[in-house]
Parts: structure tokens; sequence; C-alpha cells
């Protein structure tokens, strides 16, 4: 797989999952935008240092016009835009919660920026890739949305909204060649999840579950991202691939 002229958006990318990968697809080749709602010139530096290209910006994916204005940014700056990373989602922060005690506020805050921050970011950068006569979107889901699970309703109920919309974008923007797909890790030790409460026991449970036996790393999302992000999947759209050890299988 090669990603050489490509330039990738790659959002909630400061850090965490969405830095490796980042940093993964400027290691094969293509130029990186980096939006986050913290700041992500360490990343965007680092990429750099390493002699890729990258730019980054402060960006709430849920604020239209601050998308469309980074959208034209990239395309400025970088040349164009070939590749979606919707990355960016509440989970890090988010503790286990019975669904009884689930607050109103915190439900529609999820959704604002799981479910609508994947359409908004999408929205803004479909314009940029059919300028470019073609485009991929890589939808970060999540393996409990293919399994119950409790205490996380209102973050599972969203990435299970993301699964539905990968099929739904794909059917619509496959006319103008632009491919949609999901790629749903398991249980990822990415410095947020490290810091949660009761991880230690949870990624204990999770991993005995597991086939391969053993912790999911963000490194580990990169290769299947970099698949549907590259060439190597050009006739591959409306799919969910599930990262996860084996901890799920369909």
């Amino acid at each position: 797989m090669t990603l050489e002229g490509k330039v990738a958006l790659v959002t909630g990318a400061a850090q965490g999952i969405g830095a490796t990968l980042a940093g993964g697809l400027a290691e094969l080749g293509a130029a990186v935008a980096i939006a986050d709602v913290l700041d992500g010139e360490a990343v965007a530096n680092a990429i750099v240092e390493r002699a890729g290209q990258a730019i980054s910006a402060v960006v709430d994916i849920c604020d239209d016009d601050a998308l469309q204005g980074f959208a034209a940014r990239v395309e400025r700056e970088l040349g164009g835009i070939d590749v979606l990373v919707n990355n960016a989602a509440l989970f890090g922060t988010l503790p286990p919660t019975p669904l009884m005690e689930i607050d109103t506020q915190e439900w529609d805050r999820v959704m604002r920026v799981n479910v609508r921050g994947v359409w908004q970011c999408a929205k803004a950068v479909i314009p940029a890739m059919e300028r470019r006569g073609a485009g991929a979107i890589v939808n970060i889901a999540t393996n409990r949305a293919f399994a119950g699970f409790p205490n996380l309703l209102h973050y599972d109920a969203s990435k299970g909204a993301v699964l539905a919309m990968t099929k739904a974008m794909a059917a619509e923007l496959g006319p103008r060649n632009i491919r949609v797909n999901a790629v749903a890790p398991g249980l990822t030790l990415s410095e947020n999840v490290r810091a949660k409460e009761g991880i230690a026991e949870r990624e204990k449970a999770v991993v005995a579950r597991r086939a391969l036996g053993r912790s999911q790393q963000p490194v580990d999302l990169v290769g299947a991202v970099a698949f549907f992000a590259s060439d190597a999947s050009g006739f591959v759209t409306g799919q969910s691939l599930i990262v996860d050890g084996g901890g799920i299988m369909q």
C-alpha cells in the first residue's frame, strides 16, 4: 500500500489513536492535515521532522464555518483532499454509566460529536474530493456496536449510527467516486483510555476474550485505515472491518 501523492485529513489527531493514524499515513507517503479541539502542532511537527508534510489547526468538528475554513486551507496549502479519517469522538473521558443514570445533556453531547461531527466533516471535504475526481472516507466506529455491552449506551448508540451512516454515505457518494468504509477497533490503550479509572481490570477481561490474547495499541489500527484510504481498496465501499484481535467475530 502507498499513499504517495494523497492528502489525508485526520480528525481528533492531536493525541491518541488519531495521532498514531496521522503519523502512520504520513509514513506511507500522505501529506496530513490534523484537526482537533486540542493543539495538534506537536504531531504535525513530528511528521515534518521525519521528512513528511503536515499542517494542523484547532477545529471543532461541529462548527461548520471552522470546518469549511480548514478544508479550504488544506486545499490551498497541500493541494487537495483525498482522504478523510473521521476519528474524533468522545470516549476516553466517558465514565461507565448505567443507562438509567445517563444525563440528557451528556447524551446530546456524545451524539453531537460522535454522530453529527462525522456528517459535518464529510460535508466539508466532499467538494474537495470531487475536485480531485475521487476520495476515500474512513469512519472510526467500535466493536462494541456489534455486540451487547453495558454501561455506555450513549457511546454505543453513537457508533452504531456511524456504522449505519457509513453504508448510507457509501451508497450516496459512490456515483461521485468517493468510497466510504469503517474501521471498528476494540478497546485500544490510547493515553486517555489508559487514564480511565478501573481500566486495568477491564483490559484484563477484554484480553482474555481475544483470540490473539494481547492488549490493543493505536498502531494496530494503522494498516486497516491505510488499506481503506489507499487505492488497494479501490473497489471496496460500504464495509466495516472489526480490528480487535478476535474479541468479537462476525
